[in-house]
This record gives C-alpha cells, sequence and structure tokens, in this order.
C-alpha cells in the first residue's frame, strides 16, 4: 500500500491495461452522490448558478442615470469647451455600453445549461468584466492624448457652467453607485464590480471636472482642465488593471484568491482513511461559483461513500466550494499518468 501512496503522490501511477479508472468514477466521483444524510439532489437545476433580482435592479438603474448625465455632459462639453466634460462624457459612454453588457451577461447567466454548454452562459459575466476593464483603459488612454495636446495651449473654459454641470454629474453618479451597492452583490460578483468601478471611474471624473471649473473660475487657470483629466486617467487606469488582471486569472482557470490549494490538499490527507491527494485543481466558474475536482486514495478498508461525503462537506464548509467533483480510490485502481 505505501508503494501505492507514494506512486500517486507524483501523479504518475501505473496504467492498468483494459480498465479505466472512469468506471469507478461514475461509481464513487461525482460530487454530491454520497452519502444521503448530506441532503444532495440531482435534479434538472444542478448546474444552475441563481443570479440575484438585486443585480439585474441595481444595473438597470444605474444604466438609466448613467445614459442620462452622459448625453448631458456630452452637450456641456461642447457648449463650454471643457475637455474635462468632454472627457468625461467619453468615459460615460463605454460606461452606459458596459452596464448594457454588465445586463446582458446577468441574463445570459441566467440560462439553464444545455448539452453543448454544460456550465452554461456564467463565463459571460466574466467575459463582460473583461470586455469592461479593456474599455477603461481605452477611455483613459484617449483621455491622455487630448490632455498632452491641450498643455501646451489650453483653451479658455466657460468654468461656472461646467461646474454646474459636473455637479450633476457627480450627484448622478453616486446615485447610481448607491443602486449597486444597496441592491447588487458588488463584493462577490466581479460583473458588477467592474459596472461599479466603472461609476467610481465616472465620479472621479466629475470631482475632477468641479475642481477644474473652479480653479478656472477663481483664478482662470485654464491648464487645470487637462491637468486634473490626466490625474483621474491615472485612478482609472488602476482600477480597470485589477478588473483585467482578475478576469484573466480566472479565464486561465486559477485558483480562486479566497482559497488556498495547499489547504485545501492538507485537510483532504488529514480525513480519516485517505492515503493521498492528487490530481487536485480548484477554479472559478464565475463570480461566487467556485469548482474543485480530485482524487482520494484510500484505504481498502475504508468506506469510500462515508470518506466522500466528509470531503465534500469539508469543501463545502471549511472552503466554501459547493461544486466539488471527488474520486474515490483504493489499492485495485490503476489510471494512465496524470498530465496536468
Amino acid at each position: 500500500m505505501k508503494e501505492k501512496s507514494a506512486a500517486h503522490k507524483d501523479g504518475r501511477p501505473a496504467p492498468r491495461p483494459g480498465k479505466h479508472d472512469h468506471d469507478h468514477e461514475h461509481d464513487h466521483g461525482h460530487d454530491h452522490e454520497g452519502a444521503s444524510s448530506h441532503g444532495h439532489s440531482h435534479g434538472i437545476g444542478h448546474h444552475h448558478h441563481d443570479v440575484s433580482p438585486g443585480n439585474r435592479k441595481g444595473l438597470a438603474i444605474a444604466l438609466a442615470l448613467t445614459g442620462g448625465i452622459m448625453l448631458l455632459e456630452f452637450a456641456g462639453g461642447l457648449y463650454t469647451r471643457s475637455l474635462a466634460l468632454l472627457s468625461d462624457s467619453g468615459h460615460m459612454l463605454s460606461d452606459t455600453a458596459a452596464l448594457g453588457l454588465s445586463l446582458l451577461a446577468l441574463w445570459f447567466a441566467s440560462k439553464p445549461a444545455s448539452a453543448r454548454r454544460t456550465y452554461g452562459f456564467h463565463r459571460f459575466e466574466i467575459l463582460a468584466a473583461l470586455f469592461n476593464g479593456i474599455a477603461l483603459f481605452g477611455i483613459a488612454g484617449f483621455i491622455i492624448w487630448e490632455a498632452w495636446k491641450r498643455l501646451s495651449a489650453p483653451p479658455e473654459v466657460a468654468g461656472g457652467t461646467m461646474t454646474a454641470i459636473a455637479v450633476i454629474g457627480l450627484l448622478a453618479n453616486l446615485g447610481s453607485a448607491w443602486s449597486l451597492l444597496r441592491k447588487g452583490d458588488v463584493k462577490n460578483n466581479v460583473n458588477l464590480r467592474s459596472a461599479y468601478l466603472h461609476i467610481l471611474g465616472d465620479a472621479l471624473g466629475s470631482l475632477g471636472a468641479i475642481a477644474a471649473g473652479v480653479l478656472m473660475t477663481v483664478f482662470g487657470w485654464y491648464a487645470a482642465d487637462p491637468i486634473i483629466s490626466v490625474f483621474v486617467s491615472v485612478l482609472i487606469l488602476r482600477s480597470a488593471w485589477g478588473i483585467i488582471s482578475h478576469t484573466v486569472h480566472v479565464l486561465m482557470e486559477g485558483t480562486p484568491p479566497t482559497v488556498s490549494e495547499p489547504d485545501v490538499r492538507k485537510a483532504l490527507e488529514q480525513l480519516p482513511g485517505v492515503i493521498d491527494v492528487h490530481d487536485l485543481h480548484i477554479w472559478t466558474i464565475t463570480s461566487g461559483l467556485n469548482s474543485l475536482s480530485c482524487h482520494l486514495l484510500i484505504e481498502d478498508s475504508r468506506d469510500a461513500f462515508a470518506v466522500l461525503q466528509q470531503a465534500i462537506q469539508l469543501a463545502e464548509d471549511r472552503f466554501g466550494i459547493h461544486h466539488p467533483t471527488i474520486q474515490i480510490e483504493n489499492s485495485t485502481i490503476r489510471h494512465l499518468e496524470l498530465r496536468i
């Protein structure tokens, strides 16, 4: 038995001709087909991840407010010749599209899984968040480029009117942010969080426009308009990078930041009767839905279903992983070399 354990440790057990382990996995390996005491069922909705109605409502309110203020700031920027207002309206244009995409992503995520897409459309939320992060980068780069061109000869701007419009924009942005925080799950849903960061970027743009308007009205310092635009763009870039890096990590099926792979491995190895844990993978399907798969080599005398039940409860209760797929093995099982 010790030799068997060592062989599994490095992930390369000897193959047994004519018999693959998938038959055994069907008997003991499904994530919820353990002891009935845990109360799992396997209906049509097994892979369905509920989408909160609050997320939809919060996004819809934010979309309406952002779209309206975008039009106001665009008209105001043309009238006052303010780059800060025009750049913020351009940013809000991308945000309006981003919020619409986020809302569409929630609709897609609510669709049930199919034979072709066994995980459903949950990853559409991650793709929407990635697109939003890239859009933020593009808008910020455009603003910085325009500001650079204006620094040498800043045009005269109607500071008073610009400030008034920016104040209205700020209030609308705060209302949008409040609707998402109050009704949506900004903390745990990366799609909603990306939309929320878009709105915070708008709020920063409005604050910058207000500051620039005051400086130009009181001191006649028209260079404040492009300078503050650059400052706001840098803050936007910082938020965008956080969203892009997180979504790429999810798409690369990296370990969720809230879960430690060594801790999961150690906890599973400490279950009674478990000799070895191998082929362990932990990844995120979409925000709030983490998955795990692994092989557990157990002592021949142990009840496979009892060990499986303990492993399922451990993954759920201690690590918050509600979609574990665990294969139970003993000394009679041989499978091909594990490639990943």
